[in-house]
């Protein structure tokens, strides 16, 4: 939103500087991203005197003039038809920079005279498109600065322009007098009453308009008054210079005043010519499939539903949008319709987005007009129209009914300071509502219908502390209760943030992936079903819930390794979902091993990671979440893990608190990702909350006692897993037996086919008492017995 200085104090009385408006009204929210200083690009331009203009002798257009400048009389050849002597001109002198044609003048020769200037036309400065002649001013001292004679005699041309950041929720402040509310209620000024237009009509409109039903929730209102007898044509110097300065190019009197409204006052108008109008306007949904020829010079094909206006001859305009070419005015039109319409926002935000089309009047109707004022609209217009091009004015014509969008809420003066943490005295409060125009009665403040944002008491309290200020807001301690307070984070919370710290510790990087997912990747993890797709995805590659967290990490190792990352080390603490229900999805945290393990060097020490490296990551991780020692590793792992280079940890078959192994080649060729690669993935919340203890450490326990290890050989079938024998031999004497470890294993030789050998170490800690050979014998005697029993095995001779 663009404005200018003179523009503002058209309903502002103040004396504020540029830097104070600009200051207060970030404060206000309606925050200044720029403030153009017109005048700065012609400071250097300054006023001359023509003393003589001779006829070039080589040239009939040229004329050689003698100028008085502030250096003396100076030689400038010019060809514009009124460069004559006795005039007062502005002269760019060589160096000076001009912006209306984008050069520096410099001394130069026309048709072998040196020429030592130029003297500039209103185009080359940029003021207007006037370049018929150069400027003539009618009073100025010789030397003067162009810039100080604007500020004097006509300071619109060089009036400071302001821009402002408007949020979707102030579509009021779209408009200059909102912006001028804002600032009179913060005590910046006073804001002027807005004149009445007093516009009597003197006939009956022959041109009636109709809503059709199904369009009245789109179009609930539509005012149109016509004029008869108006002469168009360029609008006035003041007009021009306020659309220029903004951005728009005039275009003629009876389509600038239109443009002038939007900004003024954020009712976007429209003017018809009303000879070009055949029988009555119709308010209507298109039926799809029509064409129009719009003002912008292009052709929309209309989508089904959008609102449009049409006369007999089919549609006319793109409602609340941009209107057709058939019925624009134009320099003969001396006929004219001025409408003014209420547009639904959520209907003509659809139709600009289905048609791509960008306006003033779109933008301001979807975020929300001020209803109320439809019907003033077109007085408005109407009396501006007059008074500037003549003219006839017919009665109002209006078609359905303003829509109520009254609404009052209670105002609590203590919810200030509850809320806002500011002391805003009651009166204050009030007198700020006031003048942001709501309506005070007893207890309730009536919202005014140019606010929809406001939908709320909360709303209430929030204009009260912009108006005061949010900068005053102090920062005062919070009152703390006695004593030791409650941590802060939950045990879960606790448990991630170890989680994230021991995998951070163990070399990894932590990534953040997306939560969604490509189906072809969900299926691969046992996702991808229909309980976990999603209705309206971002895109097709993330079409569902992730399974797991396992394939972001891979799709991250993917785009490393095509930019020439080959070893990695990536983990990631999420959530991963079963389905579309609440409890249907749990924190993991998983991590990704790529590559080889060290650096590259000369004596081609690395390796590439297996599964063990994942499985002593994983202890690592579990043992700082507090883990018991205990879990044992099973297999029947899910069909992504390599089936013999996997396990999973469990307290028991049914709690798996991990899972680890190499991933499945079919997995990592379906994802693009080359080899060698492992990971884990831990459940936090299945790991058991250890017993509650004290801050003290508990006991330290020494043997004295020397310990006992026993090797015993084991020979049994070729399947069977190393795990059962290690858990029958601690289970023959748990209190004594501290250790059981694997040292052997042999295949083949006189064993015969189908057999093994494990070799397992026993370590026996006594407590109470030394061990004697026969105490060792009898615990040796029943780990014979225990690994027999529960494997079929016999100690090998």
């Amino acid at each position: 939103m663009k404005f200018t200085l003179s523009w503002l104090k058209r309903h502002l009385d103040t004396s504020a500087t540029v830097a104070e408006i600009a200051e207060t009204l970030t404060d206000l929210g309606l925050e200044v991203e720029g403030i153009e200083d017109r005048a700065a690009r012609l400071h250097e331009f300054t006023l001359g005197f023509v003393k003589s203009a001779e006829k070039h002798p080589d040239a009939d257009r040229l004329r050689v003039c003698q100028v008085e400048t502030d250096e003396g009389l100076q030689q400038i050849i010019c060809g514009a038809p009124n460069a004559r002597a006795g005039i007062t001109v502005v002269v760019a002198k060589p160096g000076v920079y001009v912006p209306g044609i984008d050069t520096t003048i410099g001394v130069g020769k026309i048709r072998g005279i040196e020429s030592f200037g130029m003297m500039a036309s209103e185009r080359e400065l940029e003021l207007s498109e006037e370049h018929d002649g150069i400027i003539e001013l009618p009073s100025g001292e010789v030397g003067q600065r162009f810039t100080d004679w604007l500020a004097e005699h006509d300071p619109a041309k060089v009036d400071p322009v302001i821009e402002i950041a408007i949020t979707p929720n102030r579509p009021d402040a779209l408009g200059v007098r909102g912006i001028a509310r804002d600032l009179a209620a913060r005590g910046l000024g006073f804001l002027k009453d807005l004149p009445d237009p007093k516009v009597e009509g003197a006939f009956d409109s022959p041109v009636s308009v109709t809503i059709d039903a199904d369009t009245l929730d789109g179009c609930p209102v539509f005012a149109m008054r016509m004029i008869r007898g108006v002469k168009n044509g360029p609008s006035p110097a003041w007009l021009q210079d306020q659309l220029r300065a903004i951005g728009l190019r005039p275009i003629s009197f009876l389509v600038d005043v239109t443009n002038w409204f939007t900004y003024d006052l954020n009712r976007p108008l429209h003017v018809f010519d009303a000879d070009l109008v055949k029988g009555d306007l119709r308010i209507h949904r298109a039926k799809g499939g029509e064409e129009i020829a719009a003002l912008n010079d292009k052709t929309y094909v209309l989508p089904e539903g959008a609102m449009v206006v049409s006369d007999d001859t089919g549609v006319e305009s793109i409602g609340g949008i941009m209107g057709g070419v058939q019925t624009g005015v134009t320099e003969d039109t001396v006929n004219v319709l001025i409408e003014s319409a209420f547009w639904d926002h959520v209907q003509i935000a659809l139709a600009g987005r289905a048609m791509k089309i960008n306006s003033d009047a779109r933008y301001r109707f979807e975020r929300g007009a001020d209803p109320a004022f439809t019907p003033h609209g077109p007085d408005y217009a109407c009396r501006m129209i007059l008074d500037h091009a003549g003219g006839e004015v017919s009665n109002m014509v209006i078609a359905g009914a303003v829509p109520d969008v009254s609404r009052a809420y209670k105002l609590d003066t203590a919810r200030v300071e509850s809320l806002v943490g500011m002391s805003i005295p009651a009166e204050v409060q009030r007198a700020t509502l006031t003048a942001l125009g709501f309506t005070l009665e007893g207890e309730m403040a009536h919202v005014p219908s140019w606010r929809p944002d406001v939908q709320g008491e909360a709303d209430l309290v929030e204009e009260v502390a912009r108006i005061a200020s949010l900068t005053k807001l102090e920062g005062r301690p919070m009152v703390r209760a006695p004593g030791i307070l409650r941590p802060v984070l939950t045990r879960a919370q606790q448990r991630e943030r170890m989680a994230r710290r021991t995998a951070a510790s163990l070399g990894y990087n932590e990534c953040v992936t997306y939560t969604f997912i490509d189906q072809t990747s969900a299926a691969l993890f046992g996702g991808g079903t229909d309980a976990t797709r999603l209705e309206n995805p971002i895109s097709t590659d993330m079409s569902h819930m992730r399974p797991a967290l396992l394939p972001g990490l891979l799709q991250a190792a993917a785009r490393n390794q095509a930019r020439g990352q080959a070893d990695m080390a990536l983990f990631e603490l999420g959530a991963a979902f079963q389905g579309g229900e609440p409890g249907e999805q749990h924190q993991q945290i998983s991590g990704l091993l790529i590559g080889y393990t060290g650096p590259k060097g000369v004596h081609g020490d690395r390796r590439a990671v297996d599964v063990f490296d994942a499985k002593a990551d994983a202890e690592a991780v579990l043992a700082a979440l507090g883990a018991p020692a205990k879990a044992q590793i099973l297999r029947g792992v899910a069909d992504w893990w390599h089936p013999g280079r996997s396990g999973k940890m469990c307290l028991g078959p049914k709690k798996v608190l991990a899972v680890f192994g190499e991933i499945h080649p079919k997995v990592l060729k379906a994802m693009d990702v080359k080899g060698p690669a492992v990971g884990f993935t831990i459940w936090p919340a299945e790991i058991p909350v250890p017993k509650a203890q004290g801050t003290s450490r508990g006991a330290l326990i020494l043997a004295d006692l020397q310990a006992v290890e026993r090797d015993f050989a084991f020979v049994v079938d070729a399947d069977t897993e190393v795990q059962n024998l290690v858990n029958a031999a601690q289970g023959a004497d748990k209190a004594l037996i501290t250790e059981v470890r694997v040292f052997d294993e042999f295949i083949g030789g006189s064993l015969g086919e189908g057999r093994k050998s494990l070799a397992l170490t026993v370590r026996m800690q006594p407590t109470d008492k030394t061990l004697t050979d026969k105490d060792i014998e009898a615990v040796s005697a029943k780990i014979v017995e225990k690994v027999t029993k529960a494997t079929g095995g016999e100690l090998r001779g």
